[in-house]
């Protein structure tokens, strides 16, 4: 059934949740963070315009005019110069959506990371703490902020990881926020977080199963409990459903409707994402991104759908997993694309999708377009990762979950797991269902009220089957709690880590327009001959998405690289990781992962070489100024002169009696390479950081026990009638956007299933 969706100017408003009671640090520890925070991205002024104070950053009259000079000349929609200035003497503090962001992921960050960071902060605090980490005995609050910014960067360079590592967390939180909610910067890049033409399409009206409030526990019975919605449960459910069984998924997150989309990014945050959108490894070298919502990754994921090439699958084989080369294989492949109308027929590409395909042609690579599932819409839209209104991505809410729906599966969201159910009468573990804890809507349909307004109750779910497919970050963590002991449970983690590279053009692009990622060059897949390198990817241009992680060497330089986001694009190189970590529970809290994974130096040397084939693309296609996000590497600008700030490179212009166009061969761009290809040493964390949206492999599909979690039909080894049916169960890194190979196996994980509950159906008939 199809919700109607009346004529709305923008999307109806998702409150966010109060902030939870307590302090998480103290009046102290505050004091502190926010001093280094407001250095990041301070009020600066002209000395003339100056209050007074110790929060503002003076700068002369002739700094300013040479500053904004610049500015006109990069832009072609510069402000005036009364609207520069006031962009620039803006104090984020004084804002309190600002603050309360600020807030807000210091409180979703683990508590065991929390209370690492109110330690150092506590150290620094003391007389000799704040001389030992700043160099100066006057505590730092105190500071005149050009000496807090001086702080910021000599930690950047320092050598005791301790003081990169926090400066690092301070400058990620204080870039993403003031680029999420700063409403000058916002508005002179042009960027509406309600997108132009807003018309939001009808989508499904899940019925979502309800329980009355008591104490006694709710037993719900069904041929197979699903535990996850995302790209595999949701396959699963539609198979299961349509073959005739009972299906009933559970899902942590909740439903929106295309009404309420897109979110505005802290509410997507908040809702959509795992660790409210501040997941990081443990040694904070990889930002995470995994969601964490009704229809999982696949709600927010930007449509790519590329099926499993032929040399994973053959290596995939290879371990004993012969399926993978079978020509069934390769019909869930097709099927799964087919209900899903996966093509690259109707795409219109925007300026950064051309970047890679021109760029590359002019240097003779390989480059595609990347096909869609998009039901053969052309899904001219950006705002996936928000939420998409449109509802022409065909993910799992979309189709998937509505199929299922239609063949009479039920679906419980705001389900979150604590264990699988066994027969505690057989001597061998038999799964039997999953309990867990269901906490509903309050009586408006609202999730974001305390749960005392709410109905907080165990369900019991009894099933025949049970699959786990709550994604490769809590799949191991639900086999863990419920007792299984394979050592190679959470293991095997991939991460597909991605290093950035930002550039700006002279054109009016707001690249926050059109789809987020429609080509792909794939000259550097196979860096070492077996399989691993990386791929060159647009990625997405919300604003804090590209900005979070732009090199910052100064307040000044920093603020104005981010006006100019309206002519920039940003890209990524993916590695397909071939060095693994793992996933395990937080011992404070143990429903939320811990991920132990640094990119490996093989891994990161093919990341660096990928930021150098970005490099060469953007500059065949024009680009004015190159950010790779190195530490120890300066932006690459073209034909502008020295920067007083250290922000580029100077770059002397081509003699004119020079009628060679030498392209990338330019001695002056040659040179820049150099310096980039040679900062290998540097290229990694703190020096630099990487990003993961894609994670896989930690119960991994094997030929034996011995080797993996499950068996090649999905079922874990240790338990009977038990499986995981999502991207933990690939056997490496898939090496494509994991989609299109999650919905495959599922695809065949399903119809085994359903192939187990028929003849155990035929057998209790006899």
């Amino acid at each position: 059934m199809m919700s109607a969706s009346r004529h709305l100017a923008a999307p109806i408003p998702t409150q966010l949740p109060e902030l939870k009671p307590g302090p998480y640090l103290t009046e102290t520890q505050w004091r502190i963070l926010l001093a280094l925070i407001d250095a990041v991205v301070p009020s600066i002024v002209v000395e003339s315009r100056a209050k007074g104070g110790q929060n503002q950053l003076r700068i002369s009259s002739s700094q300013c005019a040479e500053a904004y000079e610049r500015t006109k000349r990069s832009m072609k929609h510069s402000p005036d110069y009364e609207t520069f200035q006031q962009y620039l003497e803006a104090r984020p503090l004084d804002n309190p959506r600002f603050l309360r962001l600020i807030k807000a992921t210091i409180q979703s960050v683990p508590l065991s990371t929390r209370n690492q960071l109110g330690t150092v902060l506590s150290i620094i605090a003391t007389r000799l703490g704040s001389l030992a980490g700043t160099g100066y005995y006057t505590p730092l609050p105190e500071q005149p902020v050009h000496i807090r910014e001086a702080i910021l960067q000599t930690w950047n360079q320092s050598w005791l990881s301790v003081w990169p590592i926090i400066g690092k967390s301070i400058l990620t939180i204080a870039r993403s926020s003031f680029a999420q909610t700063d409403p000058l910067l916002l508005k002179l890049l042009g960027y509406n977080e309600v997108p132009e033409s807003y018309e939001p399409a009808p989508s499904f009206q899940f019925d979502f199963m309800q329980f009355d409030a008591g104490s006694e526990i709710e037993t719900v019975d069904t041929d197979a409990v699903i535990v996850g919605s995302g790209c595999g449960g949701a396959v699963c459910a539609k198979v299961l459903a349509e073959a005739g069984h009972r299906v009933v998924v559970v899902d942590k997150g909740y439903h929106f409707p295309t009404t309420q989309l897109p979110l505005t990014s802290e509410v997507a945050s908040q809702f959509f994402y795992e660790g409210q959108g501040s997941l990081q490894s443990a040694d904070g070298s990889v930002t995470i991104m995994a969601g964490s919502c009704w229809g999982g990754g696949g709600s927010v994921n930007w449509s790519v759908s590329l099926h499993t090439q032929g040399f994973v699958r053959q290596e995939w084989a290879d371990q004993g997993l012969d399926f993978f080369t079978t020509q069934e294989y390769q019909q869930c492949l097709d099927r799964v694309c087919e209900f899903m109308g996966v093509s690259d027929a109707h795409i219109r590409h925007n300026h950064r999708a051309n970047v890679i395909l021109n760029g590359s042609k002019k240097l003779g690579w390989a480059a595609k377009a990347c096909p869609q599932n998009t039901g053969g819409a052309e899904h001219y839209c950006g705002n996936c990762t928000l939420g998409c209104s449109s509802d022409e991505k065909q993910g799992p809410t979309a189709s998937w979950l509505p199929a299922a729906a239609r063949a009479g599966a039920k679906f419980i969201e705001g389900f979150n797991v604590s264990k699988v159910l066994f027969d505690k009468n057989r001597r061998s573990k038999k799964a039997v269902g999953v309990l867990g804890t269901w906490t509903s809507r309050d009586k408006n349909g609202n999730i974001h009220t305390p749960e005392s307004d709410r109905i907080v109750k165990q369900i019991r779910v009894r099933a025949k089957k049970v699959i786990v497919a709550c994604g490769t970050l809590h799949s191991p963590l639900v086999l863990m709690r419920s007792g299984l002991k394979n050592p190679h449970i959470g293991k095997n983690l991939h991460m597909h880590p991605v290093g950035f590279l930002n550039a700006s053009f002279d054109e009016d692009i707001k690249g926050w327009e059109g789809g987020i990622l429609t080509s792909v060059c794939d000259s550097f897949e196979n860096l070492d001959g077996k399989g691993h390198g990386v791929k060159l990817e647009p990625t997405s241009m919300i604003p804090y998405m590209f900005l979070f992680e732009h090199p910052w060497r100064g307040a000044l330089q920093w603020k104005l690289d981010a006006l100019r986001g309206r002519q920039m694009d940003s890209f990524i190189a993916i590695a397909r990781d071939r060095d693994t970590g793992r996933v395990y529970a937080d011992p404070a809290d143990p429903s939320r992962p811990v991920v132990d994974y640094t990119p490996s130096a093989r891994d990161r040397r093919h990341i660096l070489a990928g930021l150098v084939a970005l490099a060469k693309l953007c500059y065949v296609e024009g680009a004015t100024e190159i950010w790779p996000f190195v530490q120890s590497v300066p932006s690459f600008a073209r034909d502008r002169a020295v920067e007083k700030n250290g922000a580029a490179t100077p770059i002397p212009t081509a003699s004119e009696d020079d009628a060679i166009d030498r392209g990338v061969n330019d001695p002056a761009f040659a040179a820049w390479l150099r310096k980039l290809e040679a900062a290998e040493s540097s290229f990694g964390f703190p020096g630099a950081t990487f990003t993961s949206a894609h994670q896989m492999g930690t119960c991994r599909m094997a030929a034996r026990p011995a080797s993996g979690v499950v068996d090649p039909a999905g079922r874990v080894w240790e338990a009977r009638d038990l499986y995981v049916a999502d991207a933990s169960v690939f056997p490496s890194a898939s090496g494509v956007n994991p989609m299109v190979t999650n919905m495959a196996i599922a695809d065949w994980i399903a119809r085994g299933i359903s192939r187990d509950l028929k003849r155990a159906e035929g057998r209790a008939k006899l």
